[in-house]
């Protein structure tokens, strides 16, 4: 199955105006069942509550059955759950959790989708592509404002882009390289298979919940049409000046010379966008001074420094080097850090009374891990610093309120801490690397 997946990515490398016409019987069984050992056995469950490891009990006569139906057509995905997750400033995300059989139908389908489109994906567009990362997306920021001739930054976000993906816009997009009915068919039954909110069944005549397997690459392919195409071949051809993009997902920071072109960008997008049935977010979109020149521009306007922008729950700034050379320096952001403080903070205070002390370290040792992997990048050992001191603080007041005995004082916590050492702060992403 790798080898005819490859197969389909070389021709769709090698022919850019290639349509695929063959490409429903690639979801059989063997891809199927390879799709059931990829998938993690811990995930939520969709509306019908079957597991992987219930799913695993009869897998064969499963997989044969689905792979039945998907080729007698009646195959129907099951409505999506949708459950809520917090967000900063006490705002939630809606996600759509399938059905474990509708995660292996979309697993095969996302994989035949990447096949194709990882070969007209642009090496500006990072999120949720194989081998690229938040941190691939910082580090080419990072070198364009650096190395170029930058000096104005466009920090853009579309307004609840998953919620307003149009699905007649969709099928279009997907028809210019997929001539296959049955898989376009198969993307619609999927993108109509409705929510289901607290038993209430509610159809979805607009947007692709996020969570499902395929939404991202679905995401992308929308995004490379309306916004990445158009950006190189168009804005790039057109401007006189620089002109440069980075985006994650539905998040993207643009980069030009002049600000008039800067300007003309913003009126420009907005009119590009609305074609597609998408809105730039205002009040989370901005135009500013950023480059090598811009602290000293700032300073001869009254201004004591440079703006900032945020990408990926980074601020990025204008700095200097030890030598005075030009630097674009990063650190958590205000927002993600409170954020995640607080996430920290309601964990700990949640569980303190259901587990020993020791599990409850080991826990924390993870948690920190996890943030100093990700927030732990070049310039930034002081925010990650902040946050293990933030940590210590919210252990030493919620493991002395276990019981109406404090368990420790200060002099105790800190021997504890001692023989018990929680993990420090280390840089682990170089963005010069």
């Amino acid at each position: 199955m790798e080898t005819k997946l490859l197969k389909i990515a070389e021709i769709a490398r090698l022919n850019p105006k290639e349509k695929f016409t063959s490409l429903y019987h690639y979801i059989n069984k063997e891809m199927l069942l390879k799709c059931h050992k990829q998938l993690l056995g811990n995930k939520a469950t969709g509306i019908d509550d079957v597991t992987k490891q219930e799913y695993s009990k009869e897998l064969d006569n499963n997989i044969e059955n689905l792979v039945a139906i998907l080729k007698n057509q009646s195959y129907k995905p099951q409505a999506v759950k949708r459950v809520f997750i917090p967000k900063e400033e006490g705002k939630t995300r809606p996600l759509g959790i399938p059905s474990y059989e509708d995660k292996l139908v979309q697993m095969a389908l996302n994989k035949i989708l990447q096949s194709i489109y990882e070969a007209d994906f642009k090496d500006f567009s990072y999120g949720f592509r194989p081998k690229r990362n938040c941190h691939s997306a910082i580090k080419a920021l990072n070198k364009v404002i650096e190395n170029g001739r930058i000096n104005y930054v466009v920090d853009a976000d579309i307004k609840g882009f998953f919620n307003n993906v149009n699905h007649d816009w969709m099928i279009k997009l997907l028809e210019v390289r997929i001539g296959d009915s049955n898989i376009i068919r198969l993307v619609k039954k999927f993108l109509k298979a409705g929510l289901m909110d607290n038993g209430v069944l509610m159809e979805t005549e607009i947007g692709t919940p996020q969570g499902s397997i395929v939404s991202p690459t679905l995401a992308n392919i929308y995004l490379y049409y309306s916004l990445d195409l158009w950006f190189e071949k168009i804005i790039k051809r057109d401007f006189k000046g620089q002109a440069e993009i980075t985006r994650y997902a539905d998040d993207f920071v643009c980069c030009f010379q002049y600000e008039s072109e800067a300007r003309q960008f913003c009126r420009l997008l907005v009119d590009r966008l609305n074609k597609f049935n998408l809105e730039v977010e205002k009040t989370k979109s901005k135009l500013i001074l950023f480059g090598r020149f811009a602290v000293e521009t700032r300073k001869r306007m009254g201004f004591n420094n440079a703006e900032t922008f945020d990408f990926l729950g980074f601020t990025h700034y204008c700095a200097k080097s030890k030598r005075g050379y030009f630097r674009v320096k990063r650190k958590t952001s205000k927002k993600k850090f409170r954020v995640k403080v607080k996430e920290f903070k309601q964990w700990i205070k949640s569980v303190r009374n259901k587990f020993g002390i020791g599990e409850i370290f080991n826990l924390t040792k993870q948690k920190l891990m996890g943030h100093y992997h990700y927030y732990g990048i070049t310039d930034n050992s002081y925010m990650i610093g902040q946050f293990c001191l933030e940590i210590k603080k919210a252990l030493f007041k919620w493991l002395n309120r276990r019981s109406q005995r404090r368990s420790f004082d200060l002099e105790k916590f800190k021997m504890y801490l001692k023989y018990n050492s929680l993990p420090k702060p280390k840089i682990y992403v170089n963005v010069y690397r």
